[in-house]
């Protein structure tokens, strides 16, 4: 067993929240299903990133079993026993977390992960998915178009967000494909996600600038659950360290 075990990363129950409006749910509660993707953050000494992996499976109070955490230069990251991880997981409009160790590192016949199981999982009800300001450079496609327009998305969350692009380029209820990267943890990511248009209006900022340009309040839809736990990570990870950028 590791000596290098100083204690749990940032606990689940503070990611960008007051610990009290966290609750305390069963395992079950999570409805996690194989294949489901998780973000294991490592302890600070091993890596500030964090890491997505899948979800192998599980044995009920014994072990989880994820893949190994990759980095972003596709080398497996330097686990050992005893190192202590904490696991994030989004489902169904509730943000899970728990605590655990790595009890056995396993390279063959693949590389993967038996962890402790989660003697405690913390849970927090999104009821309204919190809004960040942004500037993300996005292409846009409208399939019955066929074109692709520039856009800029100026505020964001894990449902939706805010698209200052062409006047005319789209109306409510139009579905379009947007196309924009993220960084988060200092991993680039690049998105592909389906929107559908809710709302279209101008404001005075917009006029000032330019008439050609309009608000689009967009709701995306189908999300891929590596691309929702993206953009709930990025989301959290600005509310934590940009407070004021919140909408």
């Amino acid at each position: 067993m590791s000596h290098r075990h100083h204690g749990h990363p940032t606990g689940p129950a503070n990611e960008g929240r007051d610990a009290s409006q966290a609750q305390t749910f069963p395992f079950e509660a999570m409805h996690l299903a194989v294949g489901c993707c998780m973000q294991a953050q490592p302890p600070a000494q091993i890596s500030t990133e964090r890491f997505y992996v899948r979800l192998i499976g599980y044995v009920n109070d014994m072990s989880l079993m994820v893949t190994t955490p990759v980095t972003s230069q596709d080398v497996r990251l330097q686990l050992i026993e005893g190192d202590a991880l904490v696991m994030r997981v989004f489902v169904n409009q509730c943000a899970y977390g728990f605590a655990c160790d790595v009890l056995r590192v396993c390279k063959l016949p693949f590389n993967y992960l038996h962890l402790s199981f989660p003697r405690e999982v913390k849970g927090t009800v999104v009821r309204k998915a919190p809004r960040v300001k942004s500037k993300i450079i996005a292409t846009v496609r409208h399939p019955n178009v066929g074109a692709d327009w520039p856009g800029v998305i100026s505020n964001v969350s894990a449902t939706g967000a805010l698209l200052d692009a062409r006047h005319g380029m789209a109306d409510k209820g139009d579905l379009l494909e947007l196309k924009f990267k993220l960084v988060l943890h200092n991993v680039e990511t690049h998105l592909s996600v389906q929107a559908a248009v809710r709302n279209v209006f101008t404001d005075a900022s917009i006029e000032r600038t330019s008439s050609d340009l309009a608000h689009f309040g967009v709701e995306f839809l189908n999300l891929q659950p590596h691309d929702q736990m993206v953009l709930h990570g990025m989301v959290y990870q600005q509310m934590i360290e940009q407070p004021q950028s919140m909408v």
